[in-house]
């Protein structure tokens, strides 16, 4: 972690704040990109000038660009890329509008890529890098039908992850990719979700911020594909996917279904 440059997106609040604080304590040096400049001076000025603040829209692929230039230019290189900005949902998939999924699409697919294609050319010059995508476990297992939308974007966002790795493991071995798959964390995710929700603060069992953050602090120090932020996440996915009978594994435990439904958790 010691004199690394890394890059945090919807470093504002919740995991990328707590993510920031991390790796500064460890020596790193940050870049934090979030849109809310508020929000995001505060989480620098905690850092005590150790972090470059960068208001940026992930969504806007000159933003993005825009933030690279100014980081390499202030920081000199950049070695880990930690793509953490996204947005929930509160609609079942028979309610979703189309502005509903290309929003999801935009924040959680699209944004990422840019963010990924921005970054690599300066990977590909050094010959290595880390790229780091803050998934979900709702990207592996179906468990939240109100989160659909959301659910879809990071089952694509899985999906670009691996492609890319795949892409770059013979030429730049040293460019590492990974995802990183929290459950239910308590940030303001549930509340600031699209069409709102339960603040995810109040949900039962939900991991703190700094709990994630210290996953994906691992995972730089020791670059792997995947990382879940719960023991024995891993194996309920691999039993989901191994059953004779998905339909009848939805019925049980962890998946909503075998719950009442409601929009607004």
């Amino acid at each position: 972690m010691q004199n690394k440059v890394i890059v945090i997106t919807g470093a504002s609040a919740g995991i990328g704040a707590a993510l920031a604080e991390l790796v500064v304590r460890g020596g790193a040096r940050a870049a934090l990109l979030a849109r809310r400049e508020k929000e995001l001076t505060e989480v620098a000025a905690r850092l005590q000038g150790k972090a470059l603040a960068l208001v940026t829209d992930v969504t806007r692929r000159p933003d993005i660009e825009r933030a690279v230039e100014t980081v390499l230019a202030e920081l000199g290189t950049i070695d880990v890329w930690v793509n953490n900005a996204g947005r929930g949902i509160s609609r079942l998939v028979s309610e979703l509008t189309d502005e509903d999924f290309d929003q999801m699409m935009n924040v959680n697919v699209k944004a990422v890529l840019h963010c990924m294609q921005a970054v690599l050319p300066h990977f590909r010059e050094r010959g290595k890098g880390h790229i780091i995508n803050v998934s979900s476990m709702l990207g592996r297992l179906p468990i939240a039908p109100f989160r659909s939308a959301y659910s879809a974007s990071k089952h694509a966002l899985n999906s670009l992850t691996a492609n890319l790795r795949m892409e770059l493991s013979q030429s730049f071995p040293q460019i590492h990719v990974s995802s990183v798959h929290p459950g239910v964390v308590a940030t303001e995710f549930g509340s600031n979700a699209l069409h709102g929700g339960m603040d995810s603060r109040k949900f039962p069992g939900a991991q703190s911020a700094a709990e994630v953050a210290a996953v994906i602090a691992d995972v730089i120090e020791n670059p792997r594909a995947d990382a879940y932020t719960r023991s024995g996440a891993q194996t309920v996915i691999v039993n989901y996917y191994a059953a004779e009978d998905m339909g009848r594994a939805e019925q049980q435990p962890p998946f909503m279904n075998s719950a009442p439904k409601s929009p607004q958790v």
